[in-house]
């Protein structure tokens, strides 16, 4: 993908990516963690502002910090670092409340032309996955690279 995004760092775990967010409100720390779900195959996708000195996330802020699609394309980014290191595990994303999930929604229609070329981006409705179609009001997503099998 070749869209404007922020430096990724990653340090022990390369499931852990951090990068700043720059704008008017100026540098905010940002970390994407990618954990390891039930099923085996399946990593959560989590994204947030990054406290350093209590290291913790907080993936319910709203930062307005006038880079939105920046960071979105850098959370794009990790995907493609981590699956490409991971190619045979699913991504599952889901936003912290119903209007982040529908940001969510808005959101991936911007890339997915692009994406498609790597990976399907499925949505689920009603307890049913099928591949992500526009105008559907899905509450959770699960990408994976175009050489696997999702079931």
């Amino acid at each position: 993908m070749h869209l404007p995004h922020y430096k990724l760092t990653t340090g022990i775990s390369s499931s852990i990516f951090e990068f700043t967010s720059q704008g008017p409100k100026g540098e905010i720390p940002k970390i994407i963690i990618f954990s390891k779900m039930s099923r085996n195959d399946m990593y959560n996708l989590a994204f947030g502002d990054y406290y350093i000195v209590t290291r913790q996330v907080d993936d319910k802020i709203i930062s307005n910090n006038a880079d939105s699609e920046k960071v979105l394309t850098t959370v794009v980014r990790a995907v493609y670092i981590f699956t490409k290191n991971n190619p045979h595990l699913l991504i599952y994303a889901q936003g912290s409340s119903k209007s982040r999930t529908r940001l969510y929604r808005m959101g991936i229609p911007k890339y997915l032309k692009e994406v498609k070329n790597d990976f399907i981006v499925f949505g689920r409705n009603n307890n049913n996955w099928e591949e992500f179609q526009l105008n559907i009001d899905y509450d959770s997503f699960v990408i994976k690279r175009k050489s696997l099998k999702f079931e």
